[in-house]
């Protein structure tokens, strides 16, 4: 699906009776080329019939954190205490928005449930992710909020050196904040999470999503502890290496460590663990497969973000049904793509441009 598909579903769900000049003004193109991209939508099967009835979908909720990325990066090698020469640049953020985008740039029906300020970088952020094909109406604006600021220090090989959070505004998304979106989780057909989301936010989730999976990036090692208390509920869990061996207490220095960790999340409850291995690959394992991936080769333009467009590919192959070892192979595509660019979000991003990283990867089109 192309980003301007996208873009026309994102407006028919929102109206679907909108007519279709108004459609093609909000879009800025021609009612002729409006008519053009609703007709393929329609031999998709995307579109039903008149009217715009759309064709079923299960959506994903996705909760968590939206930010925007300060990047900094030197060519040259860091010299702490001192002022580095570079570039600094801005871009739309956020682990659970970053899933979100990436989602939506496949084909995926997603739905953001975060919390910004009502300042500048809210308001881009809005919109940059809107404009992504991600509906963002359950975001929360709060006035008197800042939005959440990620800043990243980047040495010459393009990965992350050192990062400071600012994510007070997401303490604001408490019980009563969420609870007017209930309905929403509940009949979701995927929920994925981020731990920058509070005690009492998580204790909201999986109260409320008593039968839908949950899948959960566990964002950094301190953080990863505030899903301790829920780990028979999540479906999928993708830690690194620090916060694998954070969680389960075991040594992960080694591949050789990587089956016995696993197998501790499986005796905590959780059915699918995917950890981000960064060079040596990623391993995977559920109750019908367990083994490795190796990393892709790719020149690594900017590491931020990566792992988000993981998760993502990880969590459109589970809404379309297909083997984890797939699944993994394509979700470390998503990942290549990101690598290779300088923003957080790689807005090339799409089952085309996967199929032609990797030709051998099959899979059917969104439904």
């Amino acid at each position: 699906m192309t980003q301007r598909e996208q873009e026309i579903l994102q407006l028919l769900r929102q109206n679907p009776l909108i007519p279709q000049q108004q459609l093609a003004d909000q879009l800025g193109i021609s009612r002729s080329a409006a008519a053009g991209h609703i007709m393929k939508l329609m031999q998709k099967g995307h579109i039903l019939g008149k009217g715009y009835i759309l064709a079923e979908t299960r959506y994903v909720v996705l909760l968590g954190g939206a930010n925007m990325d300060i990047r900094g990066s030197t060519p040259a090698s860091l010299r702490f205490g001192d002022s580095n020469p570079g570039q600094v640049s801005c871009s739309p953020g956020g682990v659970a928005r970053n899933i979100a985008e990436n989602l939506a740039r496949l084909g995926a029906d997603c739905r953001l449930l975060s919390a910004v300020g009502d300042d500048l970088y809210g308001r881009s952020l809005l919109d940059s992710t809107q404009r992504a094909g991600v509906d963002v109406r359950p975001v929360l604006v709060l006035p008197d909020a800042a939005t959440s600021t990620y800043l990243s220090i980047h040495g010459p090989d393009g990965d992350m050196s050192i990062a400071i959070n600012d994510m007070q505004v997401l303490n604001r998304l408490d019980a009563a904040r969420l609870a007017p979106q209930r309905e929403l989780v509940r009949h979701a057909g995927l929920i994925v999470a981020d731990a920058n989301l509070s005690a009492e936010a998580l204790a909201w989730l999986f109260a409320e999503a008593e039968q839908q999976p949950v899948f959960v990036d566990t964002v950094s090692a301190f953080k990863a502890e505030r899903i301790r208390p829920w780990l028979g509920r999540i479906h999928t869990i993708k830690p690194n290496r620090i916060e694998a061996a954070t969680l389960s207490g075991l040594p992960l220095e080694q591949p050789a460590d990587a089956a016995a960790v696993a197998d501790w999340f499986h005796q905590q409850g959780v059915q699918q663990v995917i950890l981000s291995l960064a060079s040596d690959g990623v391993f995977y394992s559920n109750a019908a497969s367990q083994g490795w991936s190796p990393a892709p080769q790719v020149d690594i333009v900017n590491a931020t973000g990566a792992g988000d467009a993981l998760m993502a590919g990880l969590a459109w192959g589970w809404l379309q049904q297909l083997p984890l070892p797939d699944a993994v192979h394509l979700a470390q595509a998503c990942a290549a793509l990101t690598l290779s660019c300088a923003a957080t979000n790689n807005p090339t991003l799409s089952l085309a441009a996967i199929q032609q990283l990797c030709p051998t990867l099959s899979y059917p089109e969104p439904s």
